[in-house]
């Protein structure tokens, strides 16, 4: 059998708060993998990793994690007022699909350095020294992504003293604006923000009764139950859950109801095609406890705590699309996140999760009847981790 010769494609591996991924221009790709479908799929599967029945993605960029099995796709905008396109995609780890349904908050924080390191950008867009203005448009969710890098030199500033909790070292700030994160349409109450018009649903799931849930769609789907209501304090560690098949079964089977709820998929059993969105998060008022890394969260240093799971996994810190779930959520009197900060009006919540802590801020305001979210804000960084060429079979997709 002859042998199939590998093929170069130029890509830059970065990570984004806390997560990586591998960076693509769309005009670096293979003709075929430019368009969306089953040729594009296939190549980033490869890349990747995936699948692998031993979940390990040993013969990929992939490292068997929700954080870490994804893929972006960069190209300049044609859409006025913008200047790249950005498309994420979350890549199986043991099954042959690519999720394309939604964002990754924390690469959102990667785009905009990758763009100008990349050439994306006009010059004149981009200062010598300060901070560049980046206007994204996220092509997932069809929304805009404003990113403030900072730059010294010419350059892309990526070293820095700004921490992050989940990441193991300093790094530049990247300011991040996801504007209009939630899209307010024509429904009752609170339009498509909330899909049942209600900030909090009585939500029946077998064998777990009927579970009191706010289902909300800004940033990203995400079905919010408070920790007690399902056995938990809200201090879990990853192994805690990650540790417990029953645990994860419930959890699996919370985020399909809810999905169904949410209008967003049919069927239960289509759940599984569609591991990216919904996210499933549990609440609970502060509390003090252990971070991973060993660090004191005191209750004192927190308006609440939310763990949230990914690709049927409980995240390591927090996905960042999810945080600016919690931070439109806490800022709506009455949906289980801002109960569980304490209620009342808030514009910004510093809430626990695994890793430690994040500060998320958002700008709601209730006109005609209905919430309105202008903007969700938050702090990233991102880094270069490695440039230059993947390489894959040249017959695998």
């Amino acid at each position: 059998m002859p042998a199939t010769p590998q093929i170069r494609i130029a890509a830059t591996f970065m990570r984004g708060g806390t997560s990586k991924g591998v960076f693509f221009r769309l005009q670096d790709l293979p003709e075929e993998a430019r368009v969306p479908g089953p040729a594009r799929d296939a190549l980033l599967l490869r890349v990747i990793g995936s699948p692998d029945p031993y979940g390990k993605q040993i013969d990929g960029m992939g490292a068997a994690t929700s954080s870490t099995s994804k893929a972006v796709i960069v190209s300049r905008s044609t859409r006025p007022d913008h200047d790249v396109d950005y498309l994420f995609g979350q890549v199986s780890i043991d099954q042959p699909f690519v999720d394309w349904s939604g964002n990754c908050g924390n690469l959102s924080a990667a785009v905009g350095p990758f763009a100008i390191g990349n050439g994306l950008l006009d010059a004149g867009r981009v200062p010598r020294n300060g901070t560049a203005t980046v206007r994204i448009w996220q092509a997932n969710i069809g929304k805009t992504i404003v990113a403030h890098v900072p730059m010294t030199d010419g350059a892309v500033q990526e070293t820095g003293d700004f921490e992050l909790d989940g990441v193991t070292f300093p790094a530049a700030e990247v300011q991040l604006e996801f504007i209009d994160p939630a899209d307010e349409g024509d429904g009752e109450a609170g339009g498509a923000m909330f899909p049942t018009g209600n900030v909090v649903d009585d939500l029946e799931v077998p064998g777990l009764g009927c579970l009191k849930a706010t289902l909300i769609d800004a940033g990203i789907p995400t079905i919010f139950v408070d920790a007690a209501a399902v056995g938990c304090t809200g201090t879990e560690l990853q192994d805690a859950i990650n540790g417990s098949s029953e645990a994860l079964a419930m959890f699996e089977s919370i985020r399909a109801h809810g999905a169904v709820r949410m209008g967003l998929i049919r069927d239960v059993a289509e759940a599984a095609r569609r591991q990216h969105t919904p996210k499933v998060a549990f609440v609970a008022p502060p509390a003090s406890y252990t971070a991973s890394s060993g660090k004191p969260v005191a209750a004192s240093d927190v308006d609440l705590l939310v763990r949230a799971l990914s690709m049927g996994k409980l995240h390591h810190a927090m996905m960042g699309t999810a945080a600016v779930a919690i931070g439109t959520a806490a800022a709506i009197p009455g949906t289980l996140v801002n109960l569980a900060a304490g209620g009342g009006a808030r514009q910004a919540v510093r809430f626990g999760h695994p890793s430690g802590t994040l500060r998320v801020g958002a700008e709601a305001a209730h006109v005609d009847g209905r919430w309105t979210v202008t903007k969700a804000l938050m702090s990233r960084s991102a880094r270069v981790l490695m440039e230059g060429h993947v390489r894959v079979p040249g017959d695998s997709f």
